[in-house]
């Protein structure tokens, strides 16, 4: 009886190489040449090479004719794995020199005929793959950061920027050490490192790059003595250190996988300085106040303005059915990271990423620069495209740089919040190059062509983003700070 093809394999689902290597492979096995093959089936020999070579995809029908012939079952051929090694290694060469960049290169394509020794065809190989290594090794490009801070930014749009499995794990954890209310204090933190088999050390000669270095081998995070300029307090960085173990982290195989990493250490810190069920019932209980305010948040649990943003955009939406946005600038008005699940219209590029853009200068993130005292938090409605946005905003300095805290929702929910009485309106039309990009006319016919300013370059212009397994971290300046640091055996 004639054996069939599995009706659920398709021509659209043939790895034309694979399938090559196969049908040579028994073609070989059965002792016959490919004029032999191919009268027997009914197609020139020349055809065939193109199929075995992977240049041409067989038809089914012919597929079915030469398992008939070779007497294998079809199925065989269809294997998406080649037959042998010496195969896998002519496919992995193949697929090396078919990328774009080795066509870039200009380097002419090495066939692997049989007269190819095996040791030549693993080194040119071994060459391909250790190419392909230290390009994924080398600095990772802003593009690719771009990229994936947009994917997990997308993400946590999706989930109302809410982790609740990590909010679980945070929570258990602040209940098993006995915090009730309040600030979470050092003690308290040192004491969810003595829980979790760490104990906390403070050096003064971390390595470059390092908020802190945990000694896996010993039960040691070694930190700071103090604060880190931009609002990295020691609870958090502590809490962050802890999380790798507490979240199950493997090292990073890329840099995206990197970026989530850190998102979930920054959340998992969060969820432990602002525990949900506490700061729930205080936001709760402000928002029915109609007294809702980053600041008094902020001071309630003791943490900086970011974190307290940062925690708010968490906990809005799923506790105090409130959409947010929340998103933090440099003096320069430029985009350093944001998030929004209420609609407010971004400026993007391409690829769907805000960090780099500039901030409309209408919006409160970049107008609260133009006041004098500066101490309290500023309060702005703007209107733009996609509706009204209602913001608070607190700027600060670090490390000699200027920088904004945003936070706000949509023209509607501003009735629950501290400081929607304000008479700060601003009207922006970006995108719209006429909003804020486009000088007036009259200033363009003053200057336009008569002026040619010397621009200050930023360093991180030219610089390639860190590499490494942790990116930025030397492995051999973390090494020998470890051993130096290491208790006696």
């Amino acid at each position: 009886m004639e054996r069939e093809i599995t009706p659920s394999i398709s021509a659209a689902t043939i790895d034309r190489l694979v399938i090559g290597k196969r049908l040579r492979h028994f073609r070989n096995a059965a002792g016959l040449t490919l004029e032999q093959l191919g009268s027997r089936v009914g197609v020139v020999a020349s055809q065939l090479s193109l199929v075995e070579n992977g240049k041409r995809e067989p038809k089914l029908t012919l597929i079915q004719a030469i398992a008939r012939e070779l007497d294998v079952d079809p199925a065989e051929l269809l294997t998406p794995e080649a037959p042998d090694e010496r195969s896998e290694l002519e496919i992995e060469l193949e697929r090396a020199q078919s990328t774009p960049w080795y066509d870039q290169i200009g380097l002419p394509r090495i066939r692997a005929p049989r007269s190819l020794s095996d040791e030549a065809l693993e080194a040119l190989v071994g060459l391909h793959r250790e190419i392909a290594r230290r390009t994924r090794a080398a600095a990772t490009t802003s593009e690719e950061a771009r990229r994936g801070n947009t994917k997990i930014r997308l993400q946590m749009q999706q989930r109302d920027n809410y982790l609740p499995d990590i909010e679980v794990i945070a929570s258990d954890l602040m209940r098993r050490i006995g915090h009730s209310v309040g600030a979470v204090t050092h003690r308290e933190v040192a004491m969810l490192a003595e829980l979790l088999g760490f104990t906390l050390i403070f050096v003064d000669d971390l390595p470059p790059n390092t908020r802190s270095i945990t000694d896996l081998e010993n039960g040691r995070i070694y930190l700071p003595p103090t604060s880190i300029p931009g609002g990295h307090g020691l609870r958090s960085l502590a809490l962050q250190a802890m999380a790798h173990r507490v979240l199950g982290h493997a090292e990073p195989q890329s840099y995206l996988e990197f970026l989530e990493q850190r998102l979930q250490i920054n959340y998992f810190a969060s969820a432990c300085l602002l525990p949900e069920a506490k700061a729930v019932e205080y936001l709760q209980q402000a928002k029915r106040n109609r007294n809702l305010a980053i600041e008094d948040f902020r001071d309630a649990f003791g943490v900086t303005h970011e974190a307290a943003a940062h925690r708010f955009t968490n906990l809005a939406t799923r506790h105090l059915d409130l959409r947010v946005h929340h998103y933090r600038t440099d003096g320069d008005g430029v985009l350093v990271r944001g998030y929004e699940n209420d609609g407010l219209p971004y400026l993007v590029d391409d690829a769907g990423a805000i960090e780099g853009e500039l901030l409309c200068a209408k919006w409160g993130g970049r107008t609260a620069f133009h006041r004098t005292n500066r101490t309290s938090e500023f309060y702005q409605y703007t209107d733009t495209p996609a509706g009204t946005f209602w913001t608070s905003v607190q700027t600060g300095e670090a490390e000699q740089q200027a920088f904004s805290i945003s936070c706000g929702v949509p023209f509607d929910d501003a009735r629950w919040f501290r400081g929607r009485d304000t008479q700060v309106r601003k009207h922006s039309t970006c995108p719209d190059p006429s909003c804020c990009r486009t000088p007036p006319q009259v200033l363009r016919e003053r200057w336009e062509g008569k002026a040619w300013p010397s621009a200050r370059m930023h360093a991180h212009v030219l610089s390639p983003l860190p590499t490494g397994t942790f990116p930025g971290v030397e492995d051999t300046s973390m090494y020998e700070f470890l051993s130096k640091h290491a208790p006696e055996a």
